[in-house]
């Protein structure tokens, strides 16, 4: 099985921009669909964007038009960069990978990472 590290969280202002990395190891990346979760204390974790296993992206509408999600199977890493980012963007970020085709729900991912933490101030 696939076992995930996420790194390049920290603390920003409003309208930085920051870069996440999501490295696997164990298997290869290219066997997975990917996918960045964030989750706020008291909520439900939130989709944020998937990758698929050609490159193929979607994203939750909160974050469209800032975010992008980019995929390097050769150095099995998966990327979220963040632009003009909000305090709302606060949260634990979390990669996710699936052997699904593509999924936005948190209960179709087998394997997750710790998480890394943003925080986002005003």
């Amino acid at each position: 099985q696939v076992q995930l590290v996420e790194s390049g969280g920290g603390l920003v202002q409003a309208g930085d921009s920051l870069r996440l990395s999501c490295a696997a190891s164990g298997r290869p990346l290219s066997d997975y669909a990917m996918a960045w979760f964030r989750q706020v204390p008291g909520k439900e974790r939130e989709f944020v964007g998937g990758i698929t296993r050609s490159g193929s992206t979607d994203y939750a509408d909160s974050v469209k038009g800032r975010f992008a999600i980019s995929r390097d199977n050769a150095k099995n890493t998966v990327t979220l960069q963040m632009n003009s980012l909000k305090p709302e963007d606060t949260a634990v970020y979390v990669c996710a990978a699936t052997m699904m085709q593509r999924a936005n729900e948190a209960r179709f991912y087998a394997y997750w990472g710790q998480g890394t933490q943003v925080t986002v101030s005003s």
